[in-house]
């Protein structure tokens, strides 16, 4: 008997799409979420925008998609993703269930870190299945954004009876859910902004400084340095800390304060802010010696040494 050839796998694109899919606001995040779905067998059908960015972002990641309004999008689609800022997401939900433009049985799926499935409540009592599916990544509005997703975490929040199918559509499109309970959310998008936003501030301005000192390529010099922090904060949490604040040399850091206030006036608060936070975790966990933290937070008080 002849043995049966092993058959290729399937590519995704080449089998029958599942859902349509519809995206209400061409931001960074909407389109990179449809045209990985769309890679899952899913097929684009609508998108809105307003922006010129947003038009050309809609035309770059899903081509031959219709740009149209958000009333047809939902007219058009079983999966809507509403991808619009946070604080323009309860007004576009009340809006959208107030012109009878949400459909029974129709999947709505936002990507706020800030909501859970609550925010949809309105929409959920027309009918429609609500599912809060937050990518843990910085996006850039273009095709390398889709490759990000693989791996990437999504913050999920749903009700039980739709946690599987949320889950299944996270790892469609290559992430992996997290569970996040409703009354959690708030503090969850805190976390990852204090960890994310604010590190892009950090490294902006770190860089501006040590071009101020005369450093010519301060990218290449940071790269190195914090891509080590990160991964051993990663690793190791406070155990990680070093530095000036963490040993206590209180003489260091007057004198960093005293070279931004002549230089960079602008970031004294947030270096001084930071270097207390950093303190009182190195003194929590036993690395800085109460005897060395007199003098130190002596200084962080007024940034006087004396």
């Amino acid at each position: 008997m002849n043995a049966t050839a092993p058959q290729e796998p399937l590519d995704p694109r080449d089998r029958p799409a599942r859902l349509t899919v519809g995206v209400v606001g061409a931001g960074r995040v909407g389109p990179t979420l449809a045209a990985s779905l769309q890679l899952a067998g899913h097929r684009p059908v609508a998108v809105s925008g307003v922006s010129d960015a947003s038009v050309r972002r809609a035309a770059a990641l899903l081509p031959d998609v219709p740009l149209v309004t958000p009333a047809e999008v939902l007219a058009r689609a079983d999966l809507v993703l509403l991808t619009v800022p946070d604080d323009a997401l309860p007004a576009l939900v009340e809006g959208l269930v107030e012109t009878g433009a949400v459909r029974p049985g129709q999947l709505l799926v936002h990507t706020s870190g800030r909501y859970g499935a609550k925010v949809l409540d309105t929409a959920t009592r027309a009918g429609a299945l609500p599912l809060a599916l937050h990518p843990v990544m910085t996006f850039t509005g273009t095709s390398v954004d889709v490759q990000r997703l693989a791996g990437c975490s999504f913050g999920v929040t749903a009700p039980e009876e739709l946690r599987l199918a949320a889950e299944a559509l996270v790892i469609e499109m290559g992430g992996e859910p997290e569970w996040i309970e409703e009354e959690a959310r708030p503090l969850y998008h805190a976390a990852l902004a204090l960890g994310a936003n604010y590190l892009v501030t950090l490294v902006a301005q770190a860089m501006e400084l040590l071009r101020t000192a005369g450093v010519d390529a301060p990218a290449r010099m940071l790269g190195p340095l914090l891509g080590a922090a990160l991964d051993n904060a990663l690793r190791s949490g406070d155990a990680a800390l070093t530095g000036p604040v963490a040993r206590g040399d209180a003489g260091t850091v007057a004198a960093h304060v005293a070279e931004l206030r002549k230089h960079a006036p602008g970031a004294v608060a947030g270096y001084l802010a930071m270097a207390r936070t950093t303190a009182d975790r190195a003194l929590a966990h036993g690395m800085l010696k109460p005897e060395m933290a007199e003098d130190l937070l002596g200084v962080l008080a007024d940034g006087d040494p004396r």
